[in-house]
């Protein structure tokens, strides 16, 4: 079938030129843009942006080199954690510590704005005692 296709167009080359002028019209007719080419009708196809499905969340990253994930553990995240879990529209909060720092995710709702939350982090975190 595909071989009898392919010698049908190298034999009647008028009709193959025809076939790929036809073919570069109907692609320029259904671009998804919005191009005047005069000639032809422009029926641009519609184009939807691809929401972000990920979770509405901040991250509180620190640093404290050459300390054991215990101590980053005991002095740093499970401190932060419990302070930061008091602020409105938190979901969860998960933490992890390793050799040198820690990272506090902060997942809210999916309502909350994400300007709002990262101010209400700071607003936080700045409220907190200077020996933490």
């Amino acid at each position: 079938m595909l071989n009898k296709s392919i010698k049908f167009l190298i034999e009647n080359k008028l009709v193959a030129i025809l076939l790929l002028l036809f073919f570069m019209a109907w692609g320029i007719v259904s671009t998804p843009f919005n191009r005047n080419t005069g000639i032809l009708p422009s029926n641009p196809v519609a184009v939807d942006a691809i929401p972000d499905i990920g979770e509405n969340q901040q991250i509180v990253f620190t640093k404290w080199p050459g300390r054991s994930p215990q101590d980053i553990e005991d002095q740093i995240t499970y401190p932060l954690t419990t302070s930061l879990l008091g602020i409105p529209g938190v979901k969860t909060i998960r933490s992890s510590s390793m050799f040198g720092f820690s990272s506090i995710y902060i997942i809210f709702e999916e309502e909350v704005e994400f300007y709002w939350s990262r101010s209400r982090i700071l607003e936080k975190l700045n409220s907190l005692p200077n020996n933490l």
